[in-house]
């Protein structure tokens, strides 16, 4: 299903993958860490430009905004520790390149395809979330539930694809949608509901393949 450069720099990801997962964890090396980061979004989008000539300019606008600002959320949660606006800030990038992604995907959904028994059940799993997460939200109660609102939805546009895009485009970009839904969920859990153990090397995980997954979809889609 792979391609021969596909398989190349899912190798070269998954190492900075484990370098970002390290240099957080380990305090000796953390400041490695702000190197380790920005570069696994660095390199998906250097791979994006590169394989991703035979697109629509438009389409492939959207998809560029929507590493770009998916990056610089990944800068802005660096530094939560510093204020509590770098956390916002994060949140509102990461909201924009889910936006930029439903965008994306309903440029390429189904328009036959019926999607109210899915959005059932991502409405119960957000309602699940939001039952968990409720007592602990404060101020941010409003911003958390308008993310959940644009995170579920960008699983469903994912799901909305299914018999109008190529079946291996379909497959990868949604299973990306979902382990992006997971990734966020873990991380709000993490920081509203308790701390999770290993949640680091789980969020980073989950979000990693998500961003890889779905970038490799979009190039199968021609």
């Amino acid at each position: 299903m792979l391609t021969k450069s596909e398989k190349s720099f899912s190798i070269l990801f998954i190492i900075l993958l484990a370098l970002e997962i390290l240099t957080s964890s380990i305090e000796s090396i953390s400041g490695l860490n702000y190197i380790a980061k920005p570069a696994l979004l660095i390199s998906l989008i250097i791979f994006f430009w590169k394989h991703s000539s035979h697109l629509d300019k438009k389409m492939k606008l959207m998809i560029y905004l929507a590493l770009i600002f998916s990056l610089l959320g990944d800068i802005l949660l660096m530094f939560v520790n510093e204020s509590a606006n770098f956390f916002i800030g994060g949140l509102l990038a990461f909201l924009t390149a889910h936006i930029f992604y439903v965008l994306v995907f309903l440029k390429q959904r189904n328009k036959t395809k019926k999607p109210i028994p899915f959005m059932g059940l991502m409405l119960l799993y957000g309602l699940l979330l939001f039952y968990l997460l409720k007592d602990s939200l404060g101020d941010m109660l409003l911003p958390v539930i308008l993310y959940m609102l644009v995170i579920l939805s960008m699983a469903t546009t994912a799901f909305l694809r299914q018999g109008a895009v190529v079946k291996s485009s379909y497959l990868i970009v949604f299973v990306g949608a979902i382990l992006f839904m997971i990734s966020d969920s873990i991380l709000a859990l993490n920081k509203f509901y308790q701390p999770l153990p290993y949640s680091n090397f789980s969020i980073m995980f989950t979000y990693g393949f998500a961003q890889l997954f779905i970038v490799f979809g979009l190039l199968k889609q021609r």
